[in-house]
């Protein structure tokens, strides 16, 4: 059997409403697939605009076999180009992050501007024509600060996200904050089994009591869960709509969430105690109690962005079985630590909820690899954005088999 119709198999096993067939977790031919369909095609989140804050300033972000570079250029746009050189192929940028005045492959220093054109290229003959050889670049669309990338070709359209999300971010001026901590965490689960696991907080009751002292359960306005979170929802969607503050949900479809939700009576942040983490507030807000928009992507970002304070998270795949897990909170650009905040109370929430989500993950990953392992039900309740996740997965996935594969009937269903 070949890899497609391994996958186009696979595919066709999936029974809606129920989790992925187990080695649609694991197998490499379905991962291999999996960063042409979906990696190589689609938005991806790559950071914040204000850590490429100056020309020069980059940061590089490998996505399988490619290496971009993101880099703020002379003009003051955020770029991105593939960090590979056009003479043979070595890496330019090898650090992590950096600033510099020009892009220089350490290799035979072919040296590139910041708009990726060549600039020099020693021992060349004179038919050399430098204009043939730019770094090859990568789609980038700014979404109100956030930086997002695309390796196609022609990228699936992103407006509708940026129009529609806008309104929600704007307020919080994310492109005027700096990071104030940054966690990676590696973990040993499949990609998927982490945004699954993000998506639903069904497990967080038993599982994240430090999270549960600024979180609310439910995810909707009209969650019937709580009887207490309707008239909490009423009464702040009142205090939002006078400070003219956007909260309802929006219509994503299966690509992406927008809403602001309120926190737990009397918390205004997600600290321990649910107490500020931050004096100075983002943007120009000057209201604390403001709930948090939560915003998610597919197929690799989630987001909160709170009156003090903004925290990414930035999903990539290392493999079938491991993930790379980016988490970075953000403050006011003007805010001084020690003063305004304190990095370990900034972040100790999401730290442990970061880490209890880990060992999730990974015991699930071990879990669907086990001979017993077969697909069980979501809760239409407490799961509903894993199946509007699967829906999207096995729907791009089945748009990258051959005419007439097995795997396409799942698109239809």
């Amino acid at each position: 059997m070949s890899a497609i119709e391994k996958v186009s198999d696979l595919m066709a096993q999936y029974r809606a409403g129920y989790s992925l067939p187990g080695p649609l977790y694991y197998d490499q031919d379905v991962f291999d697939l999996e960063m042409k369909a979906i990696f190589g095609t689609q938005w991806l989140f790559a950071c914040n605009e204000c850590e490429v804050k100056e020309p020069g300033d980059y940061l590089t972000l490998e996505l399988g076999r490619n290496s971009i570079i993101i880099v703020r250029d002379d003009n003051g746009e955020v770029t991105a180009w593939h960090n590979t050189c056009r003479h043979r192929g070595s890496r330019i940028c090898q650090e992590h992050k950096g600033s510099v005045g020009r892009l220089v492959c350490p290799y035979h220093q072919w040296t590139y501007d910041l708009d990726g054109t060549l600039l020099a290229a020693t021992q060349m003959p004179d038919d050399f024509d430098p204009k043939r050889y730019s770094l090859k670049p990568v789609h980038v669309c700014n979404v109100a600060g956030l930086v997002y990338i695309c390796l196609a070709k022609e990228p699936p359209d992103l407006e509708h996200f940026k129009r529609t999300v806008s309104p929600y971010i704007i307020p919080h001026q994310p492109a005027r904050t700096k990071v104030a901590f940054e966690s990676v965490l590696i973990e040993k689960a499949n990609w998927k089994l982490v945004i699954e696991n993000n998506r639903e907080c069904y497990h967080c009751a038993g599982n994240h009591p430090e999270l549960l002292v600024s979180l609310v359960e439910a995810a909707l306005p009209n969650d019937t869960r709580t009887h207490w979170f309707g008239d909490l929802m009423k009464r702040k969607g009142n205090e939002w709509d006078a400070l003219g503050l956007p909260h309802q949900p929006v219509n994503g479809g299966i690509e992406f969430r927008c809403i602001r939700l309120p926190f737990n009576e009397g918390v205004t942040s997600m600290t321990m105690d649910g107490k500020p983490a931050c004096k100075k507030l983002v943007g120009d807000l000057t209201e604390r109690d403001l709930g948090s928009v939560r915003m998610f992507h597919v197929p690799n970002n989630w987001n909160h962005f709170l009156s003090d304070h903004i925290i990414h998270f930035r999903v990539i795949p290392r493999g079938p079985m491991e993930t790379e897990v980016r988490t970075t909170w953000l403050v006011h650009e003007d805010a001084v630590e020690g003063w305004d905040y304190d990095v370990n109370r900034l972040a100790e929430v999401w730290q442990i909820t970061n880490q209890q989500d880990q060992v999730l993950a990974e015991q699930n990953f071990l879990g669907v690899q086990s001979d017993a392992y077969e697909p069980g039900p979501y809760s239409p309740t407490g799961e509903f954005m894993i199946l509007d996740f699967n829906r999207w997965y096995t729907t791009t996935m089945g748009e990258h088999l051959p005419p007439g594969a097995p795997g396409l009937r799942v698109a239809a269903e």
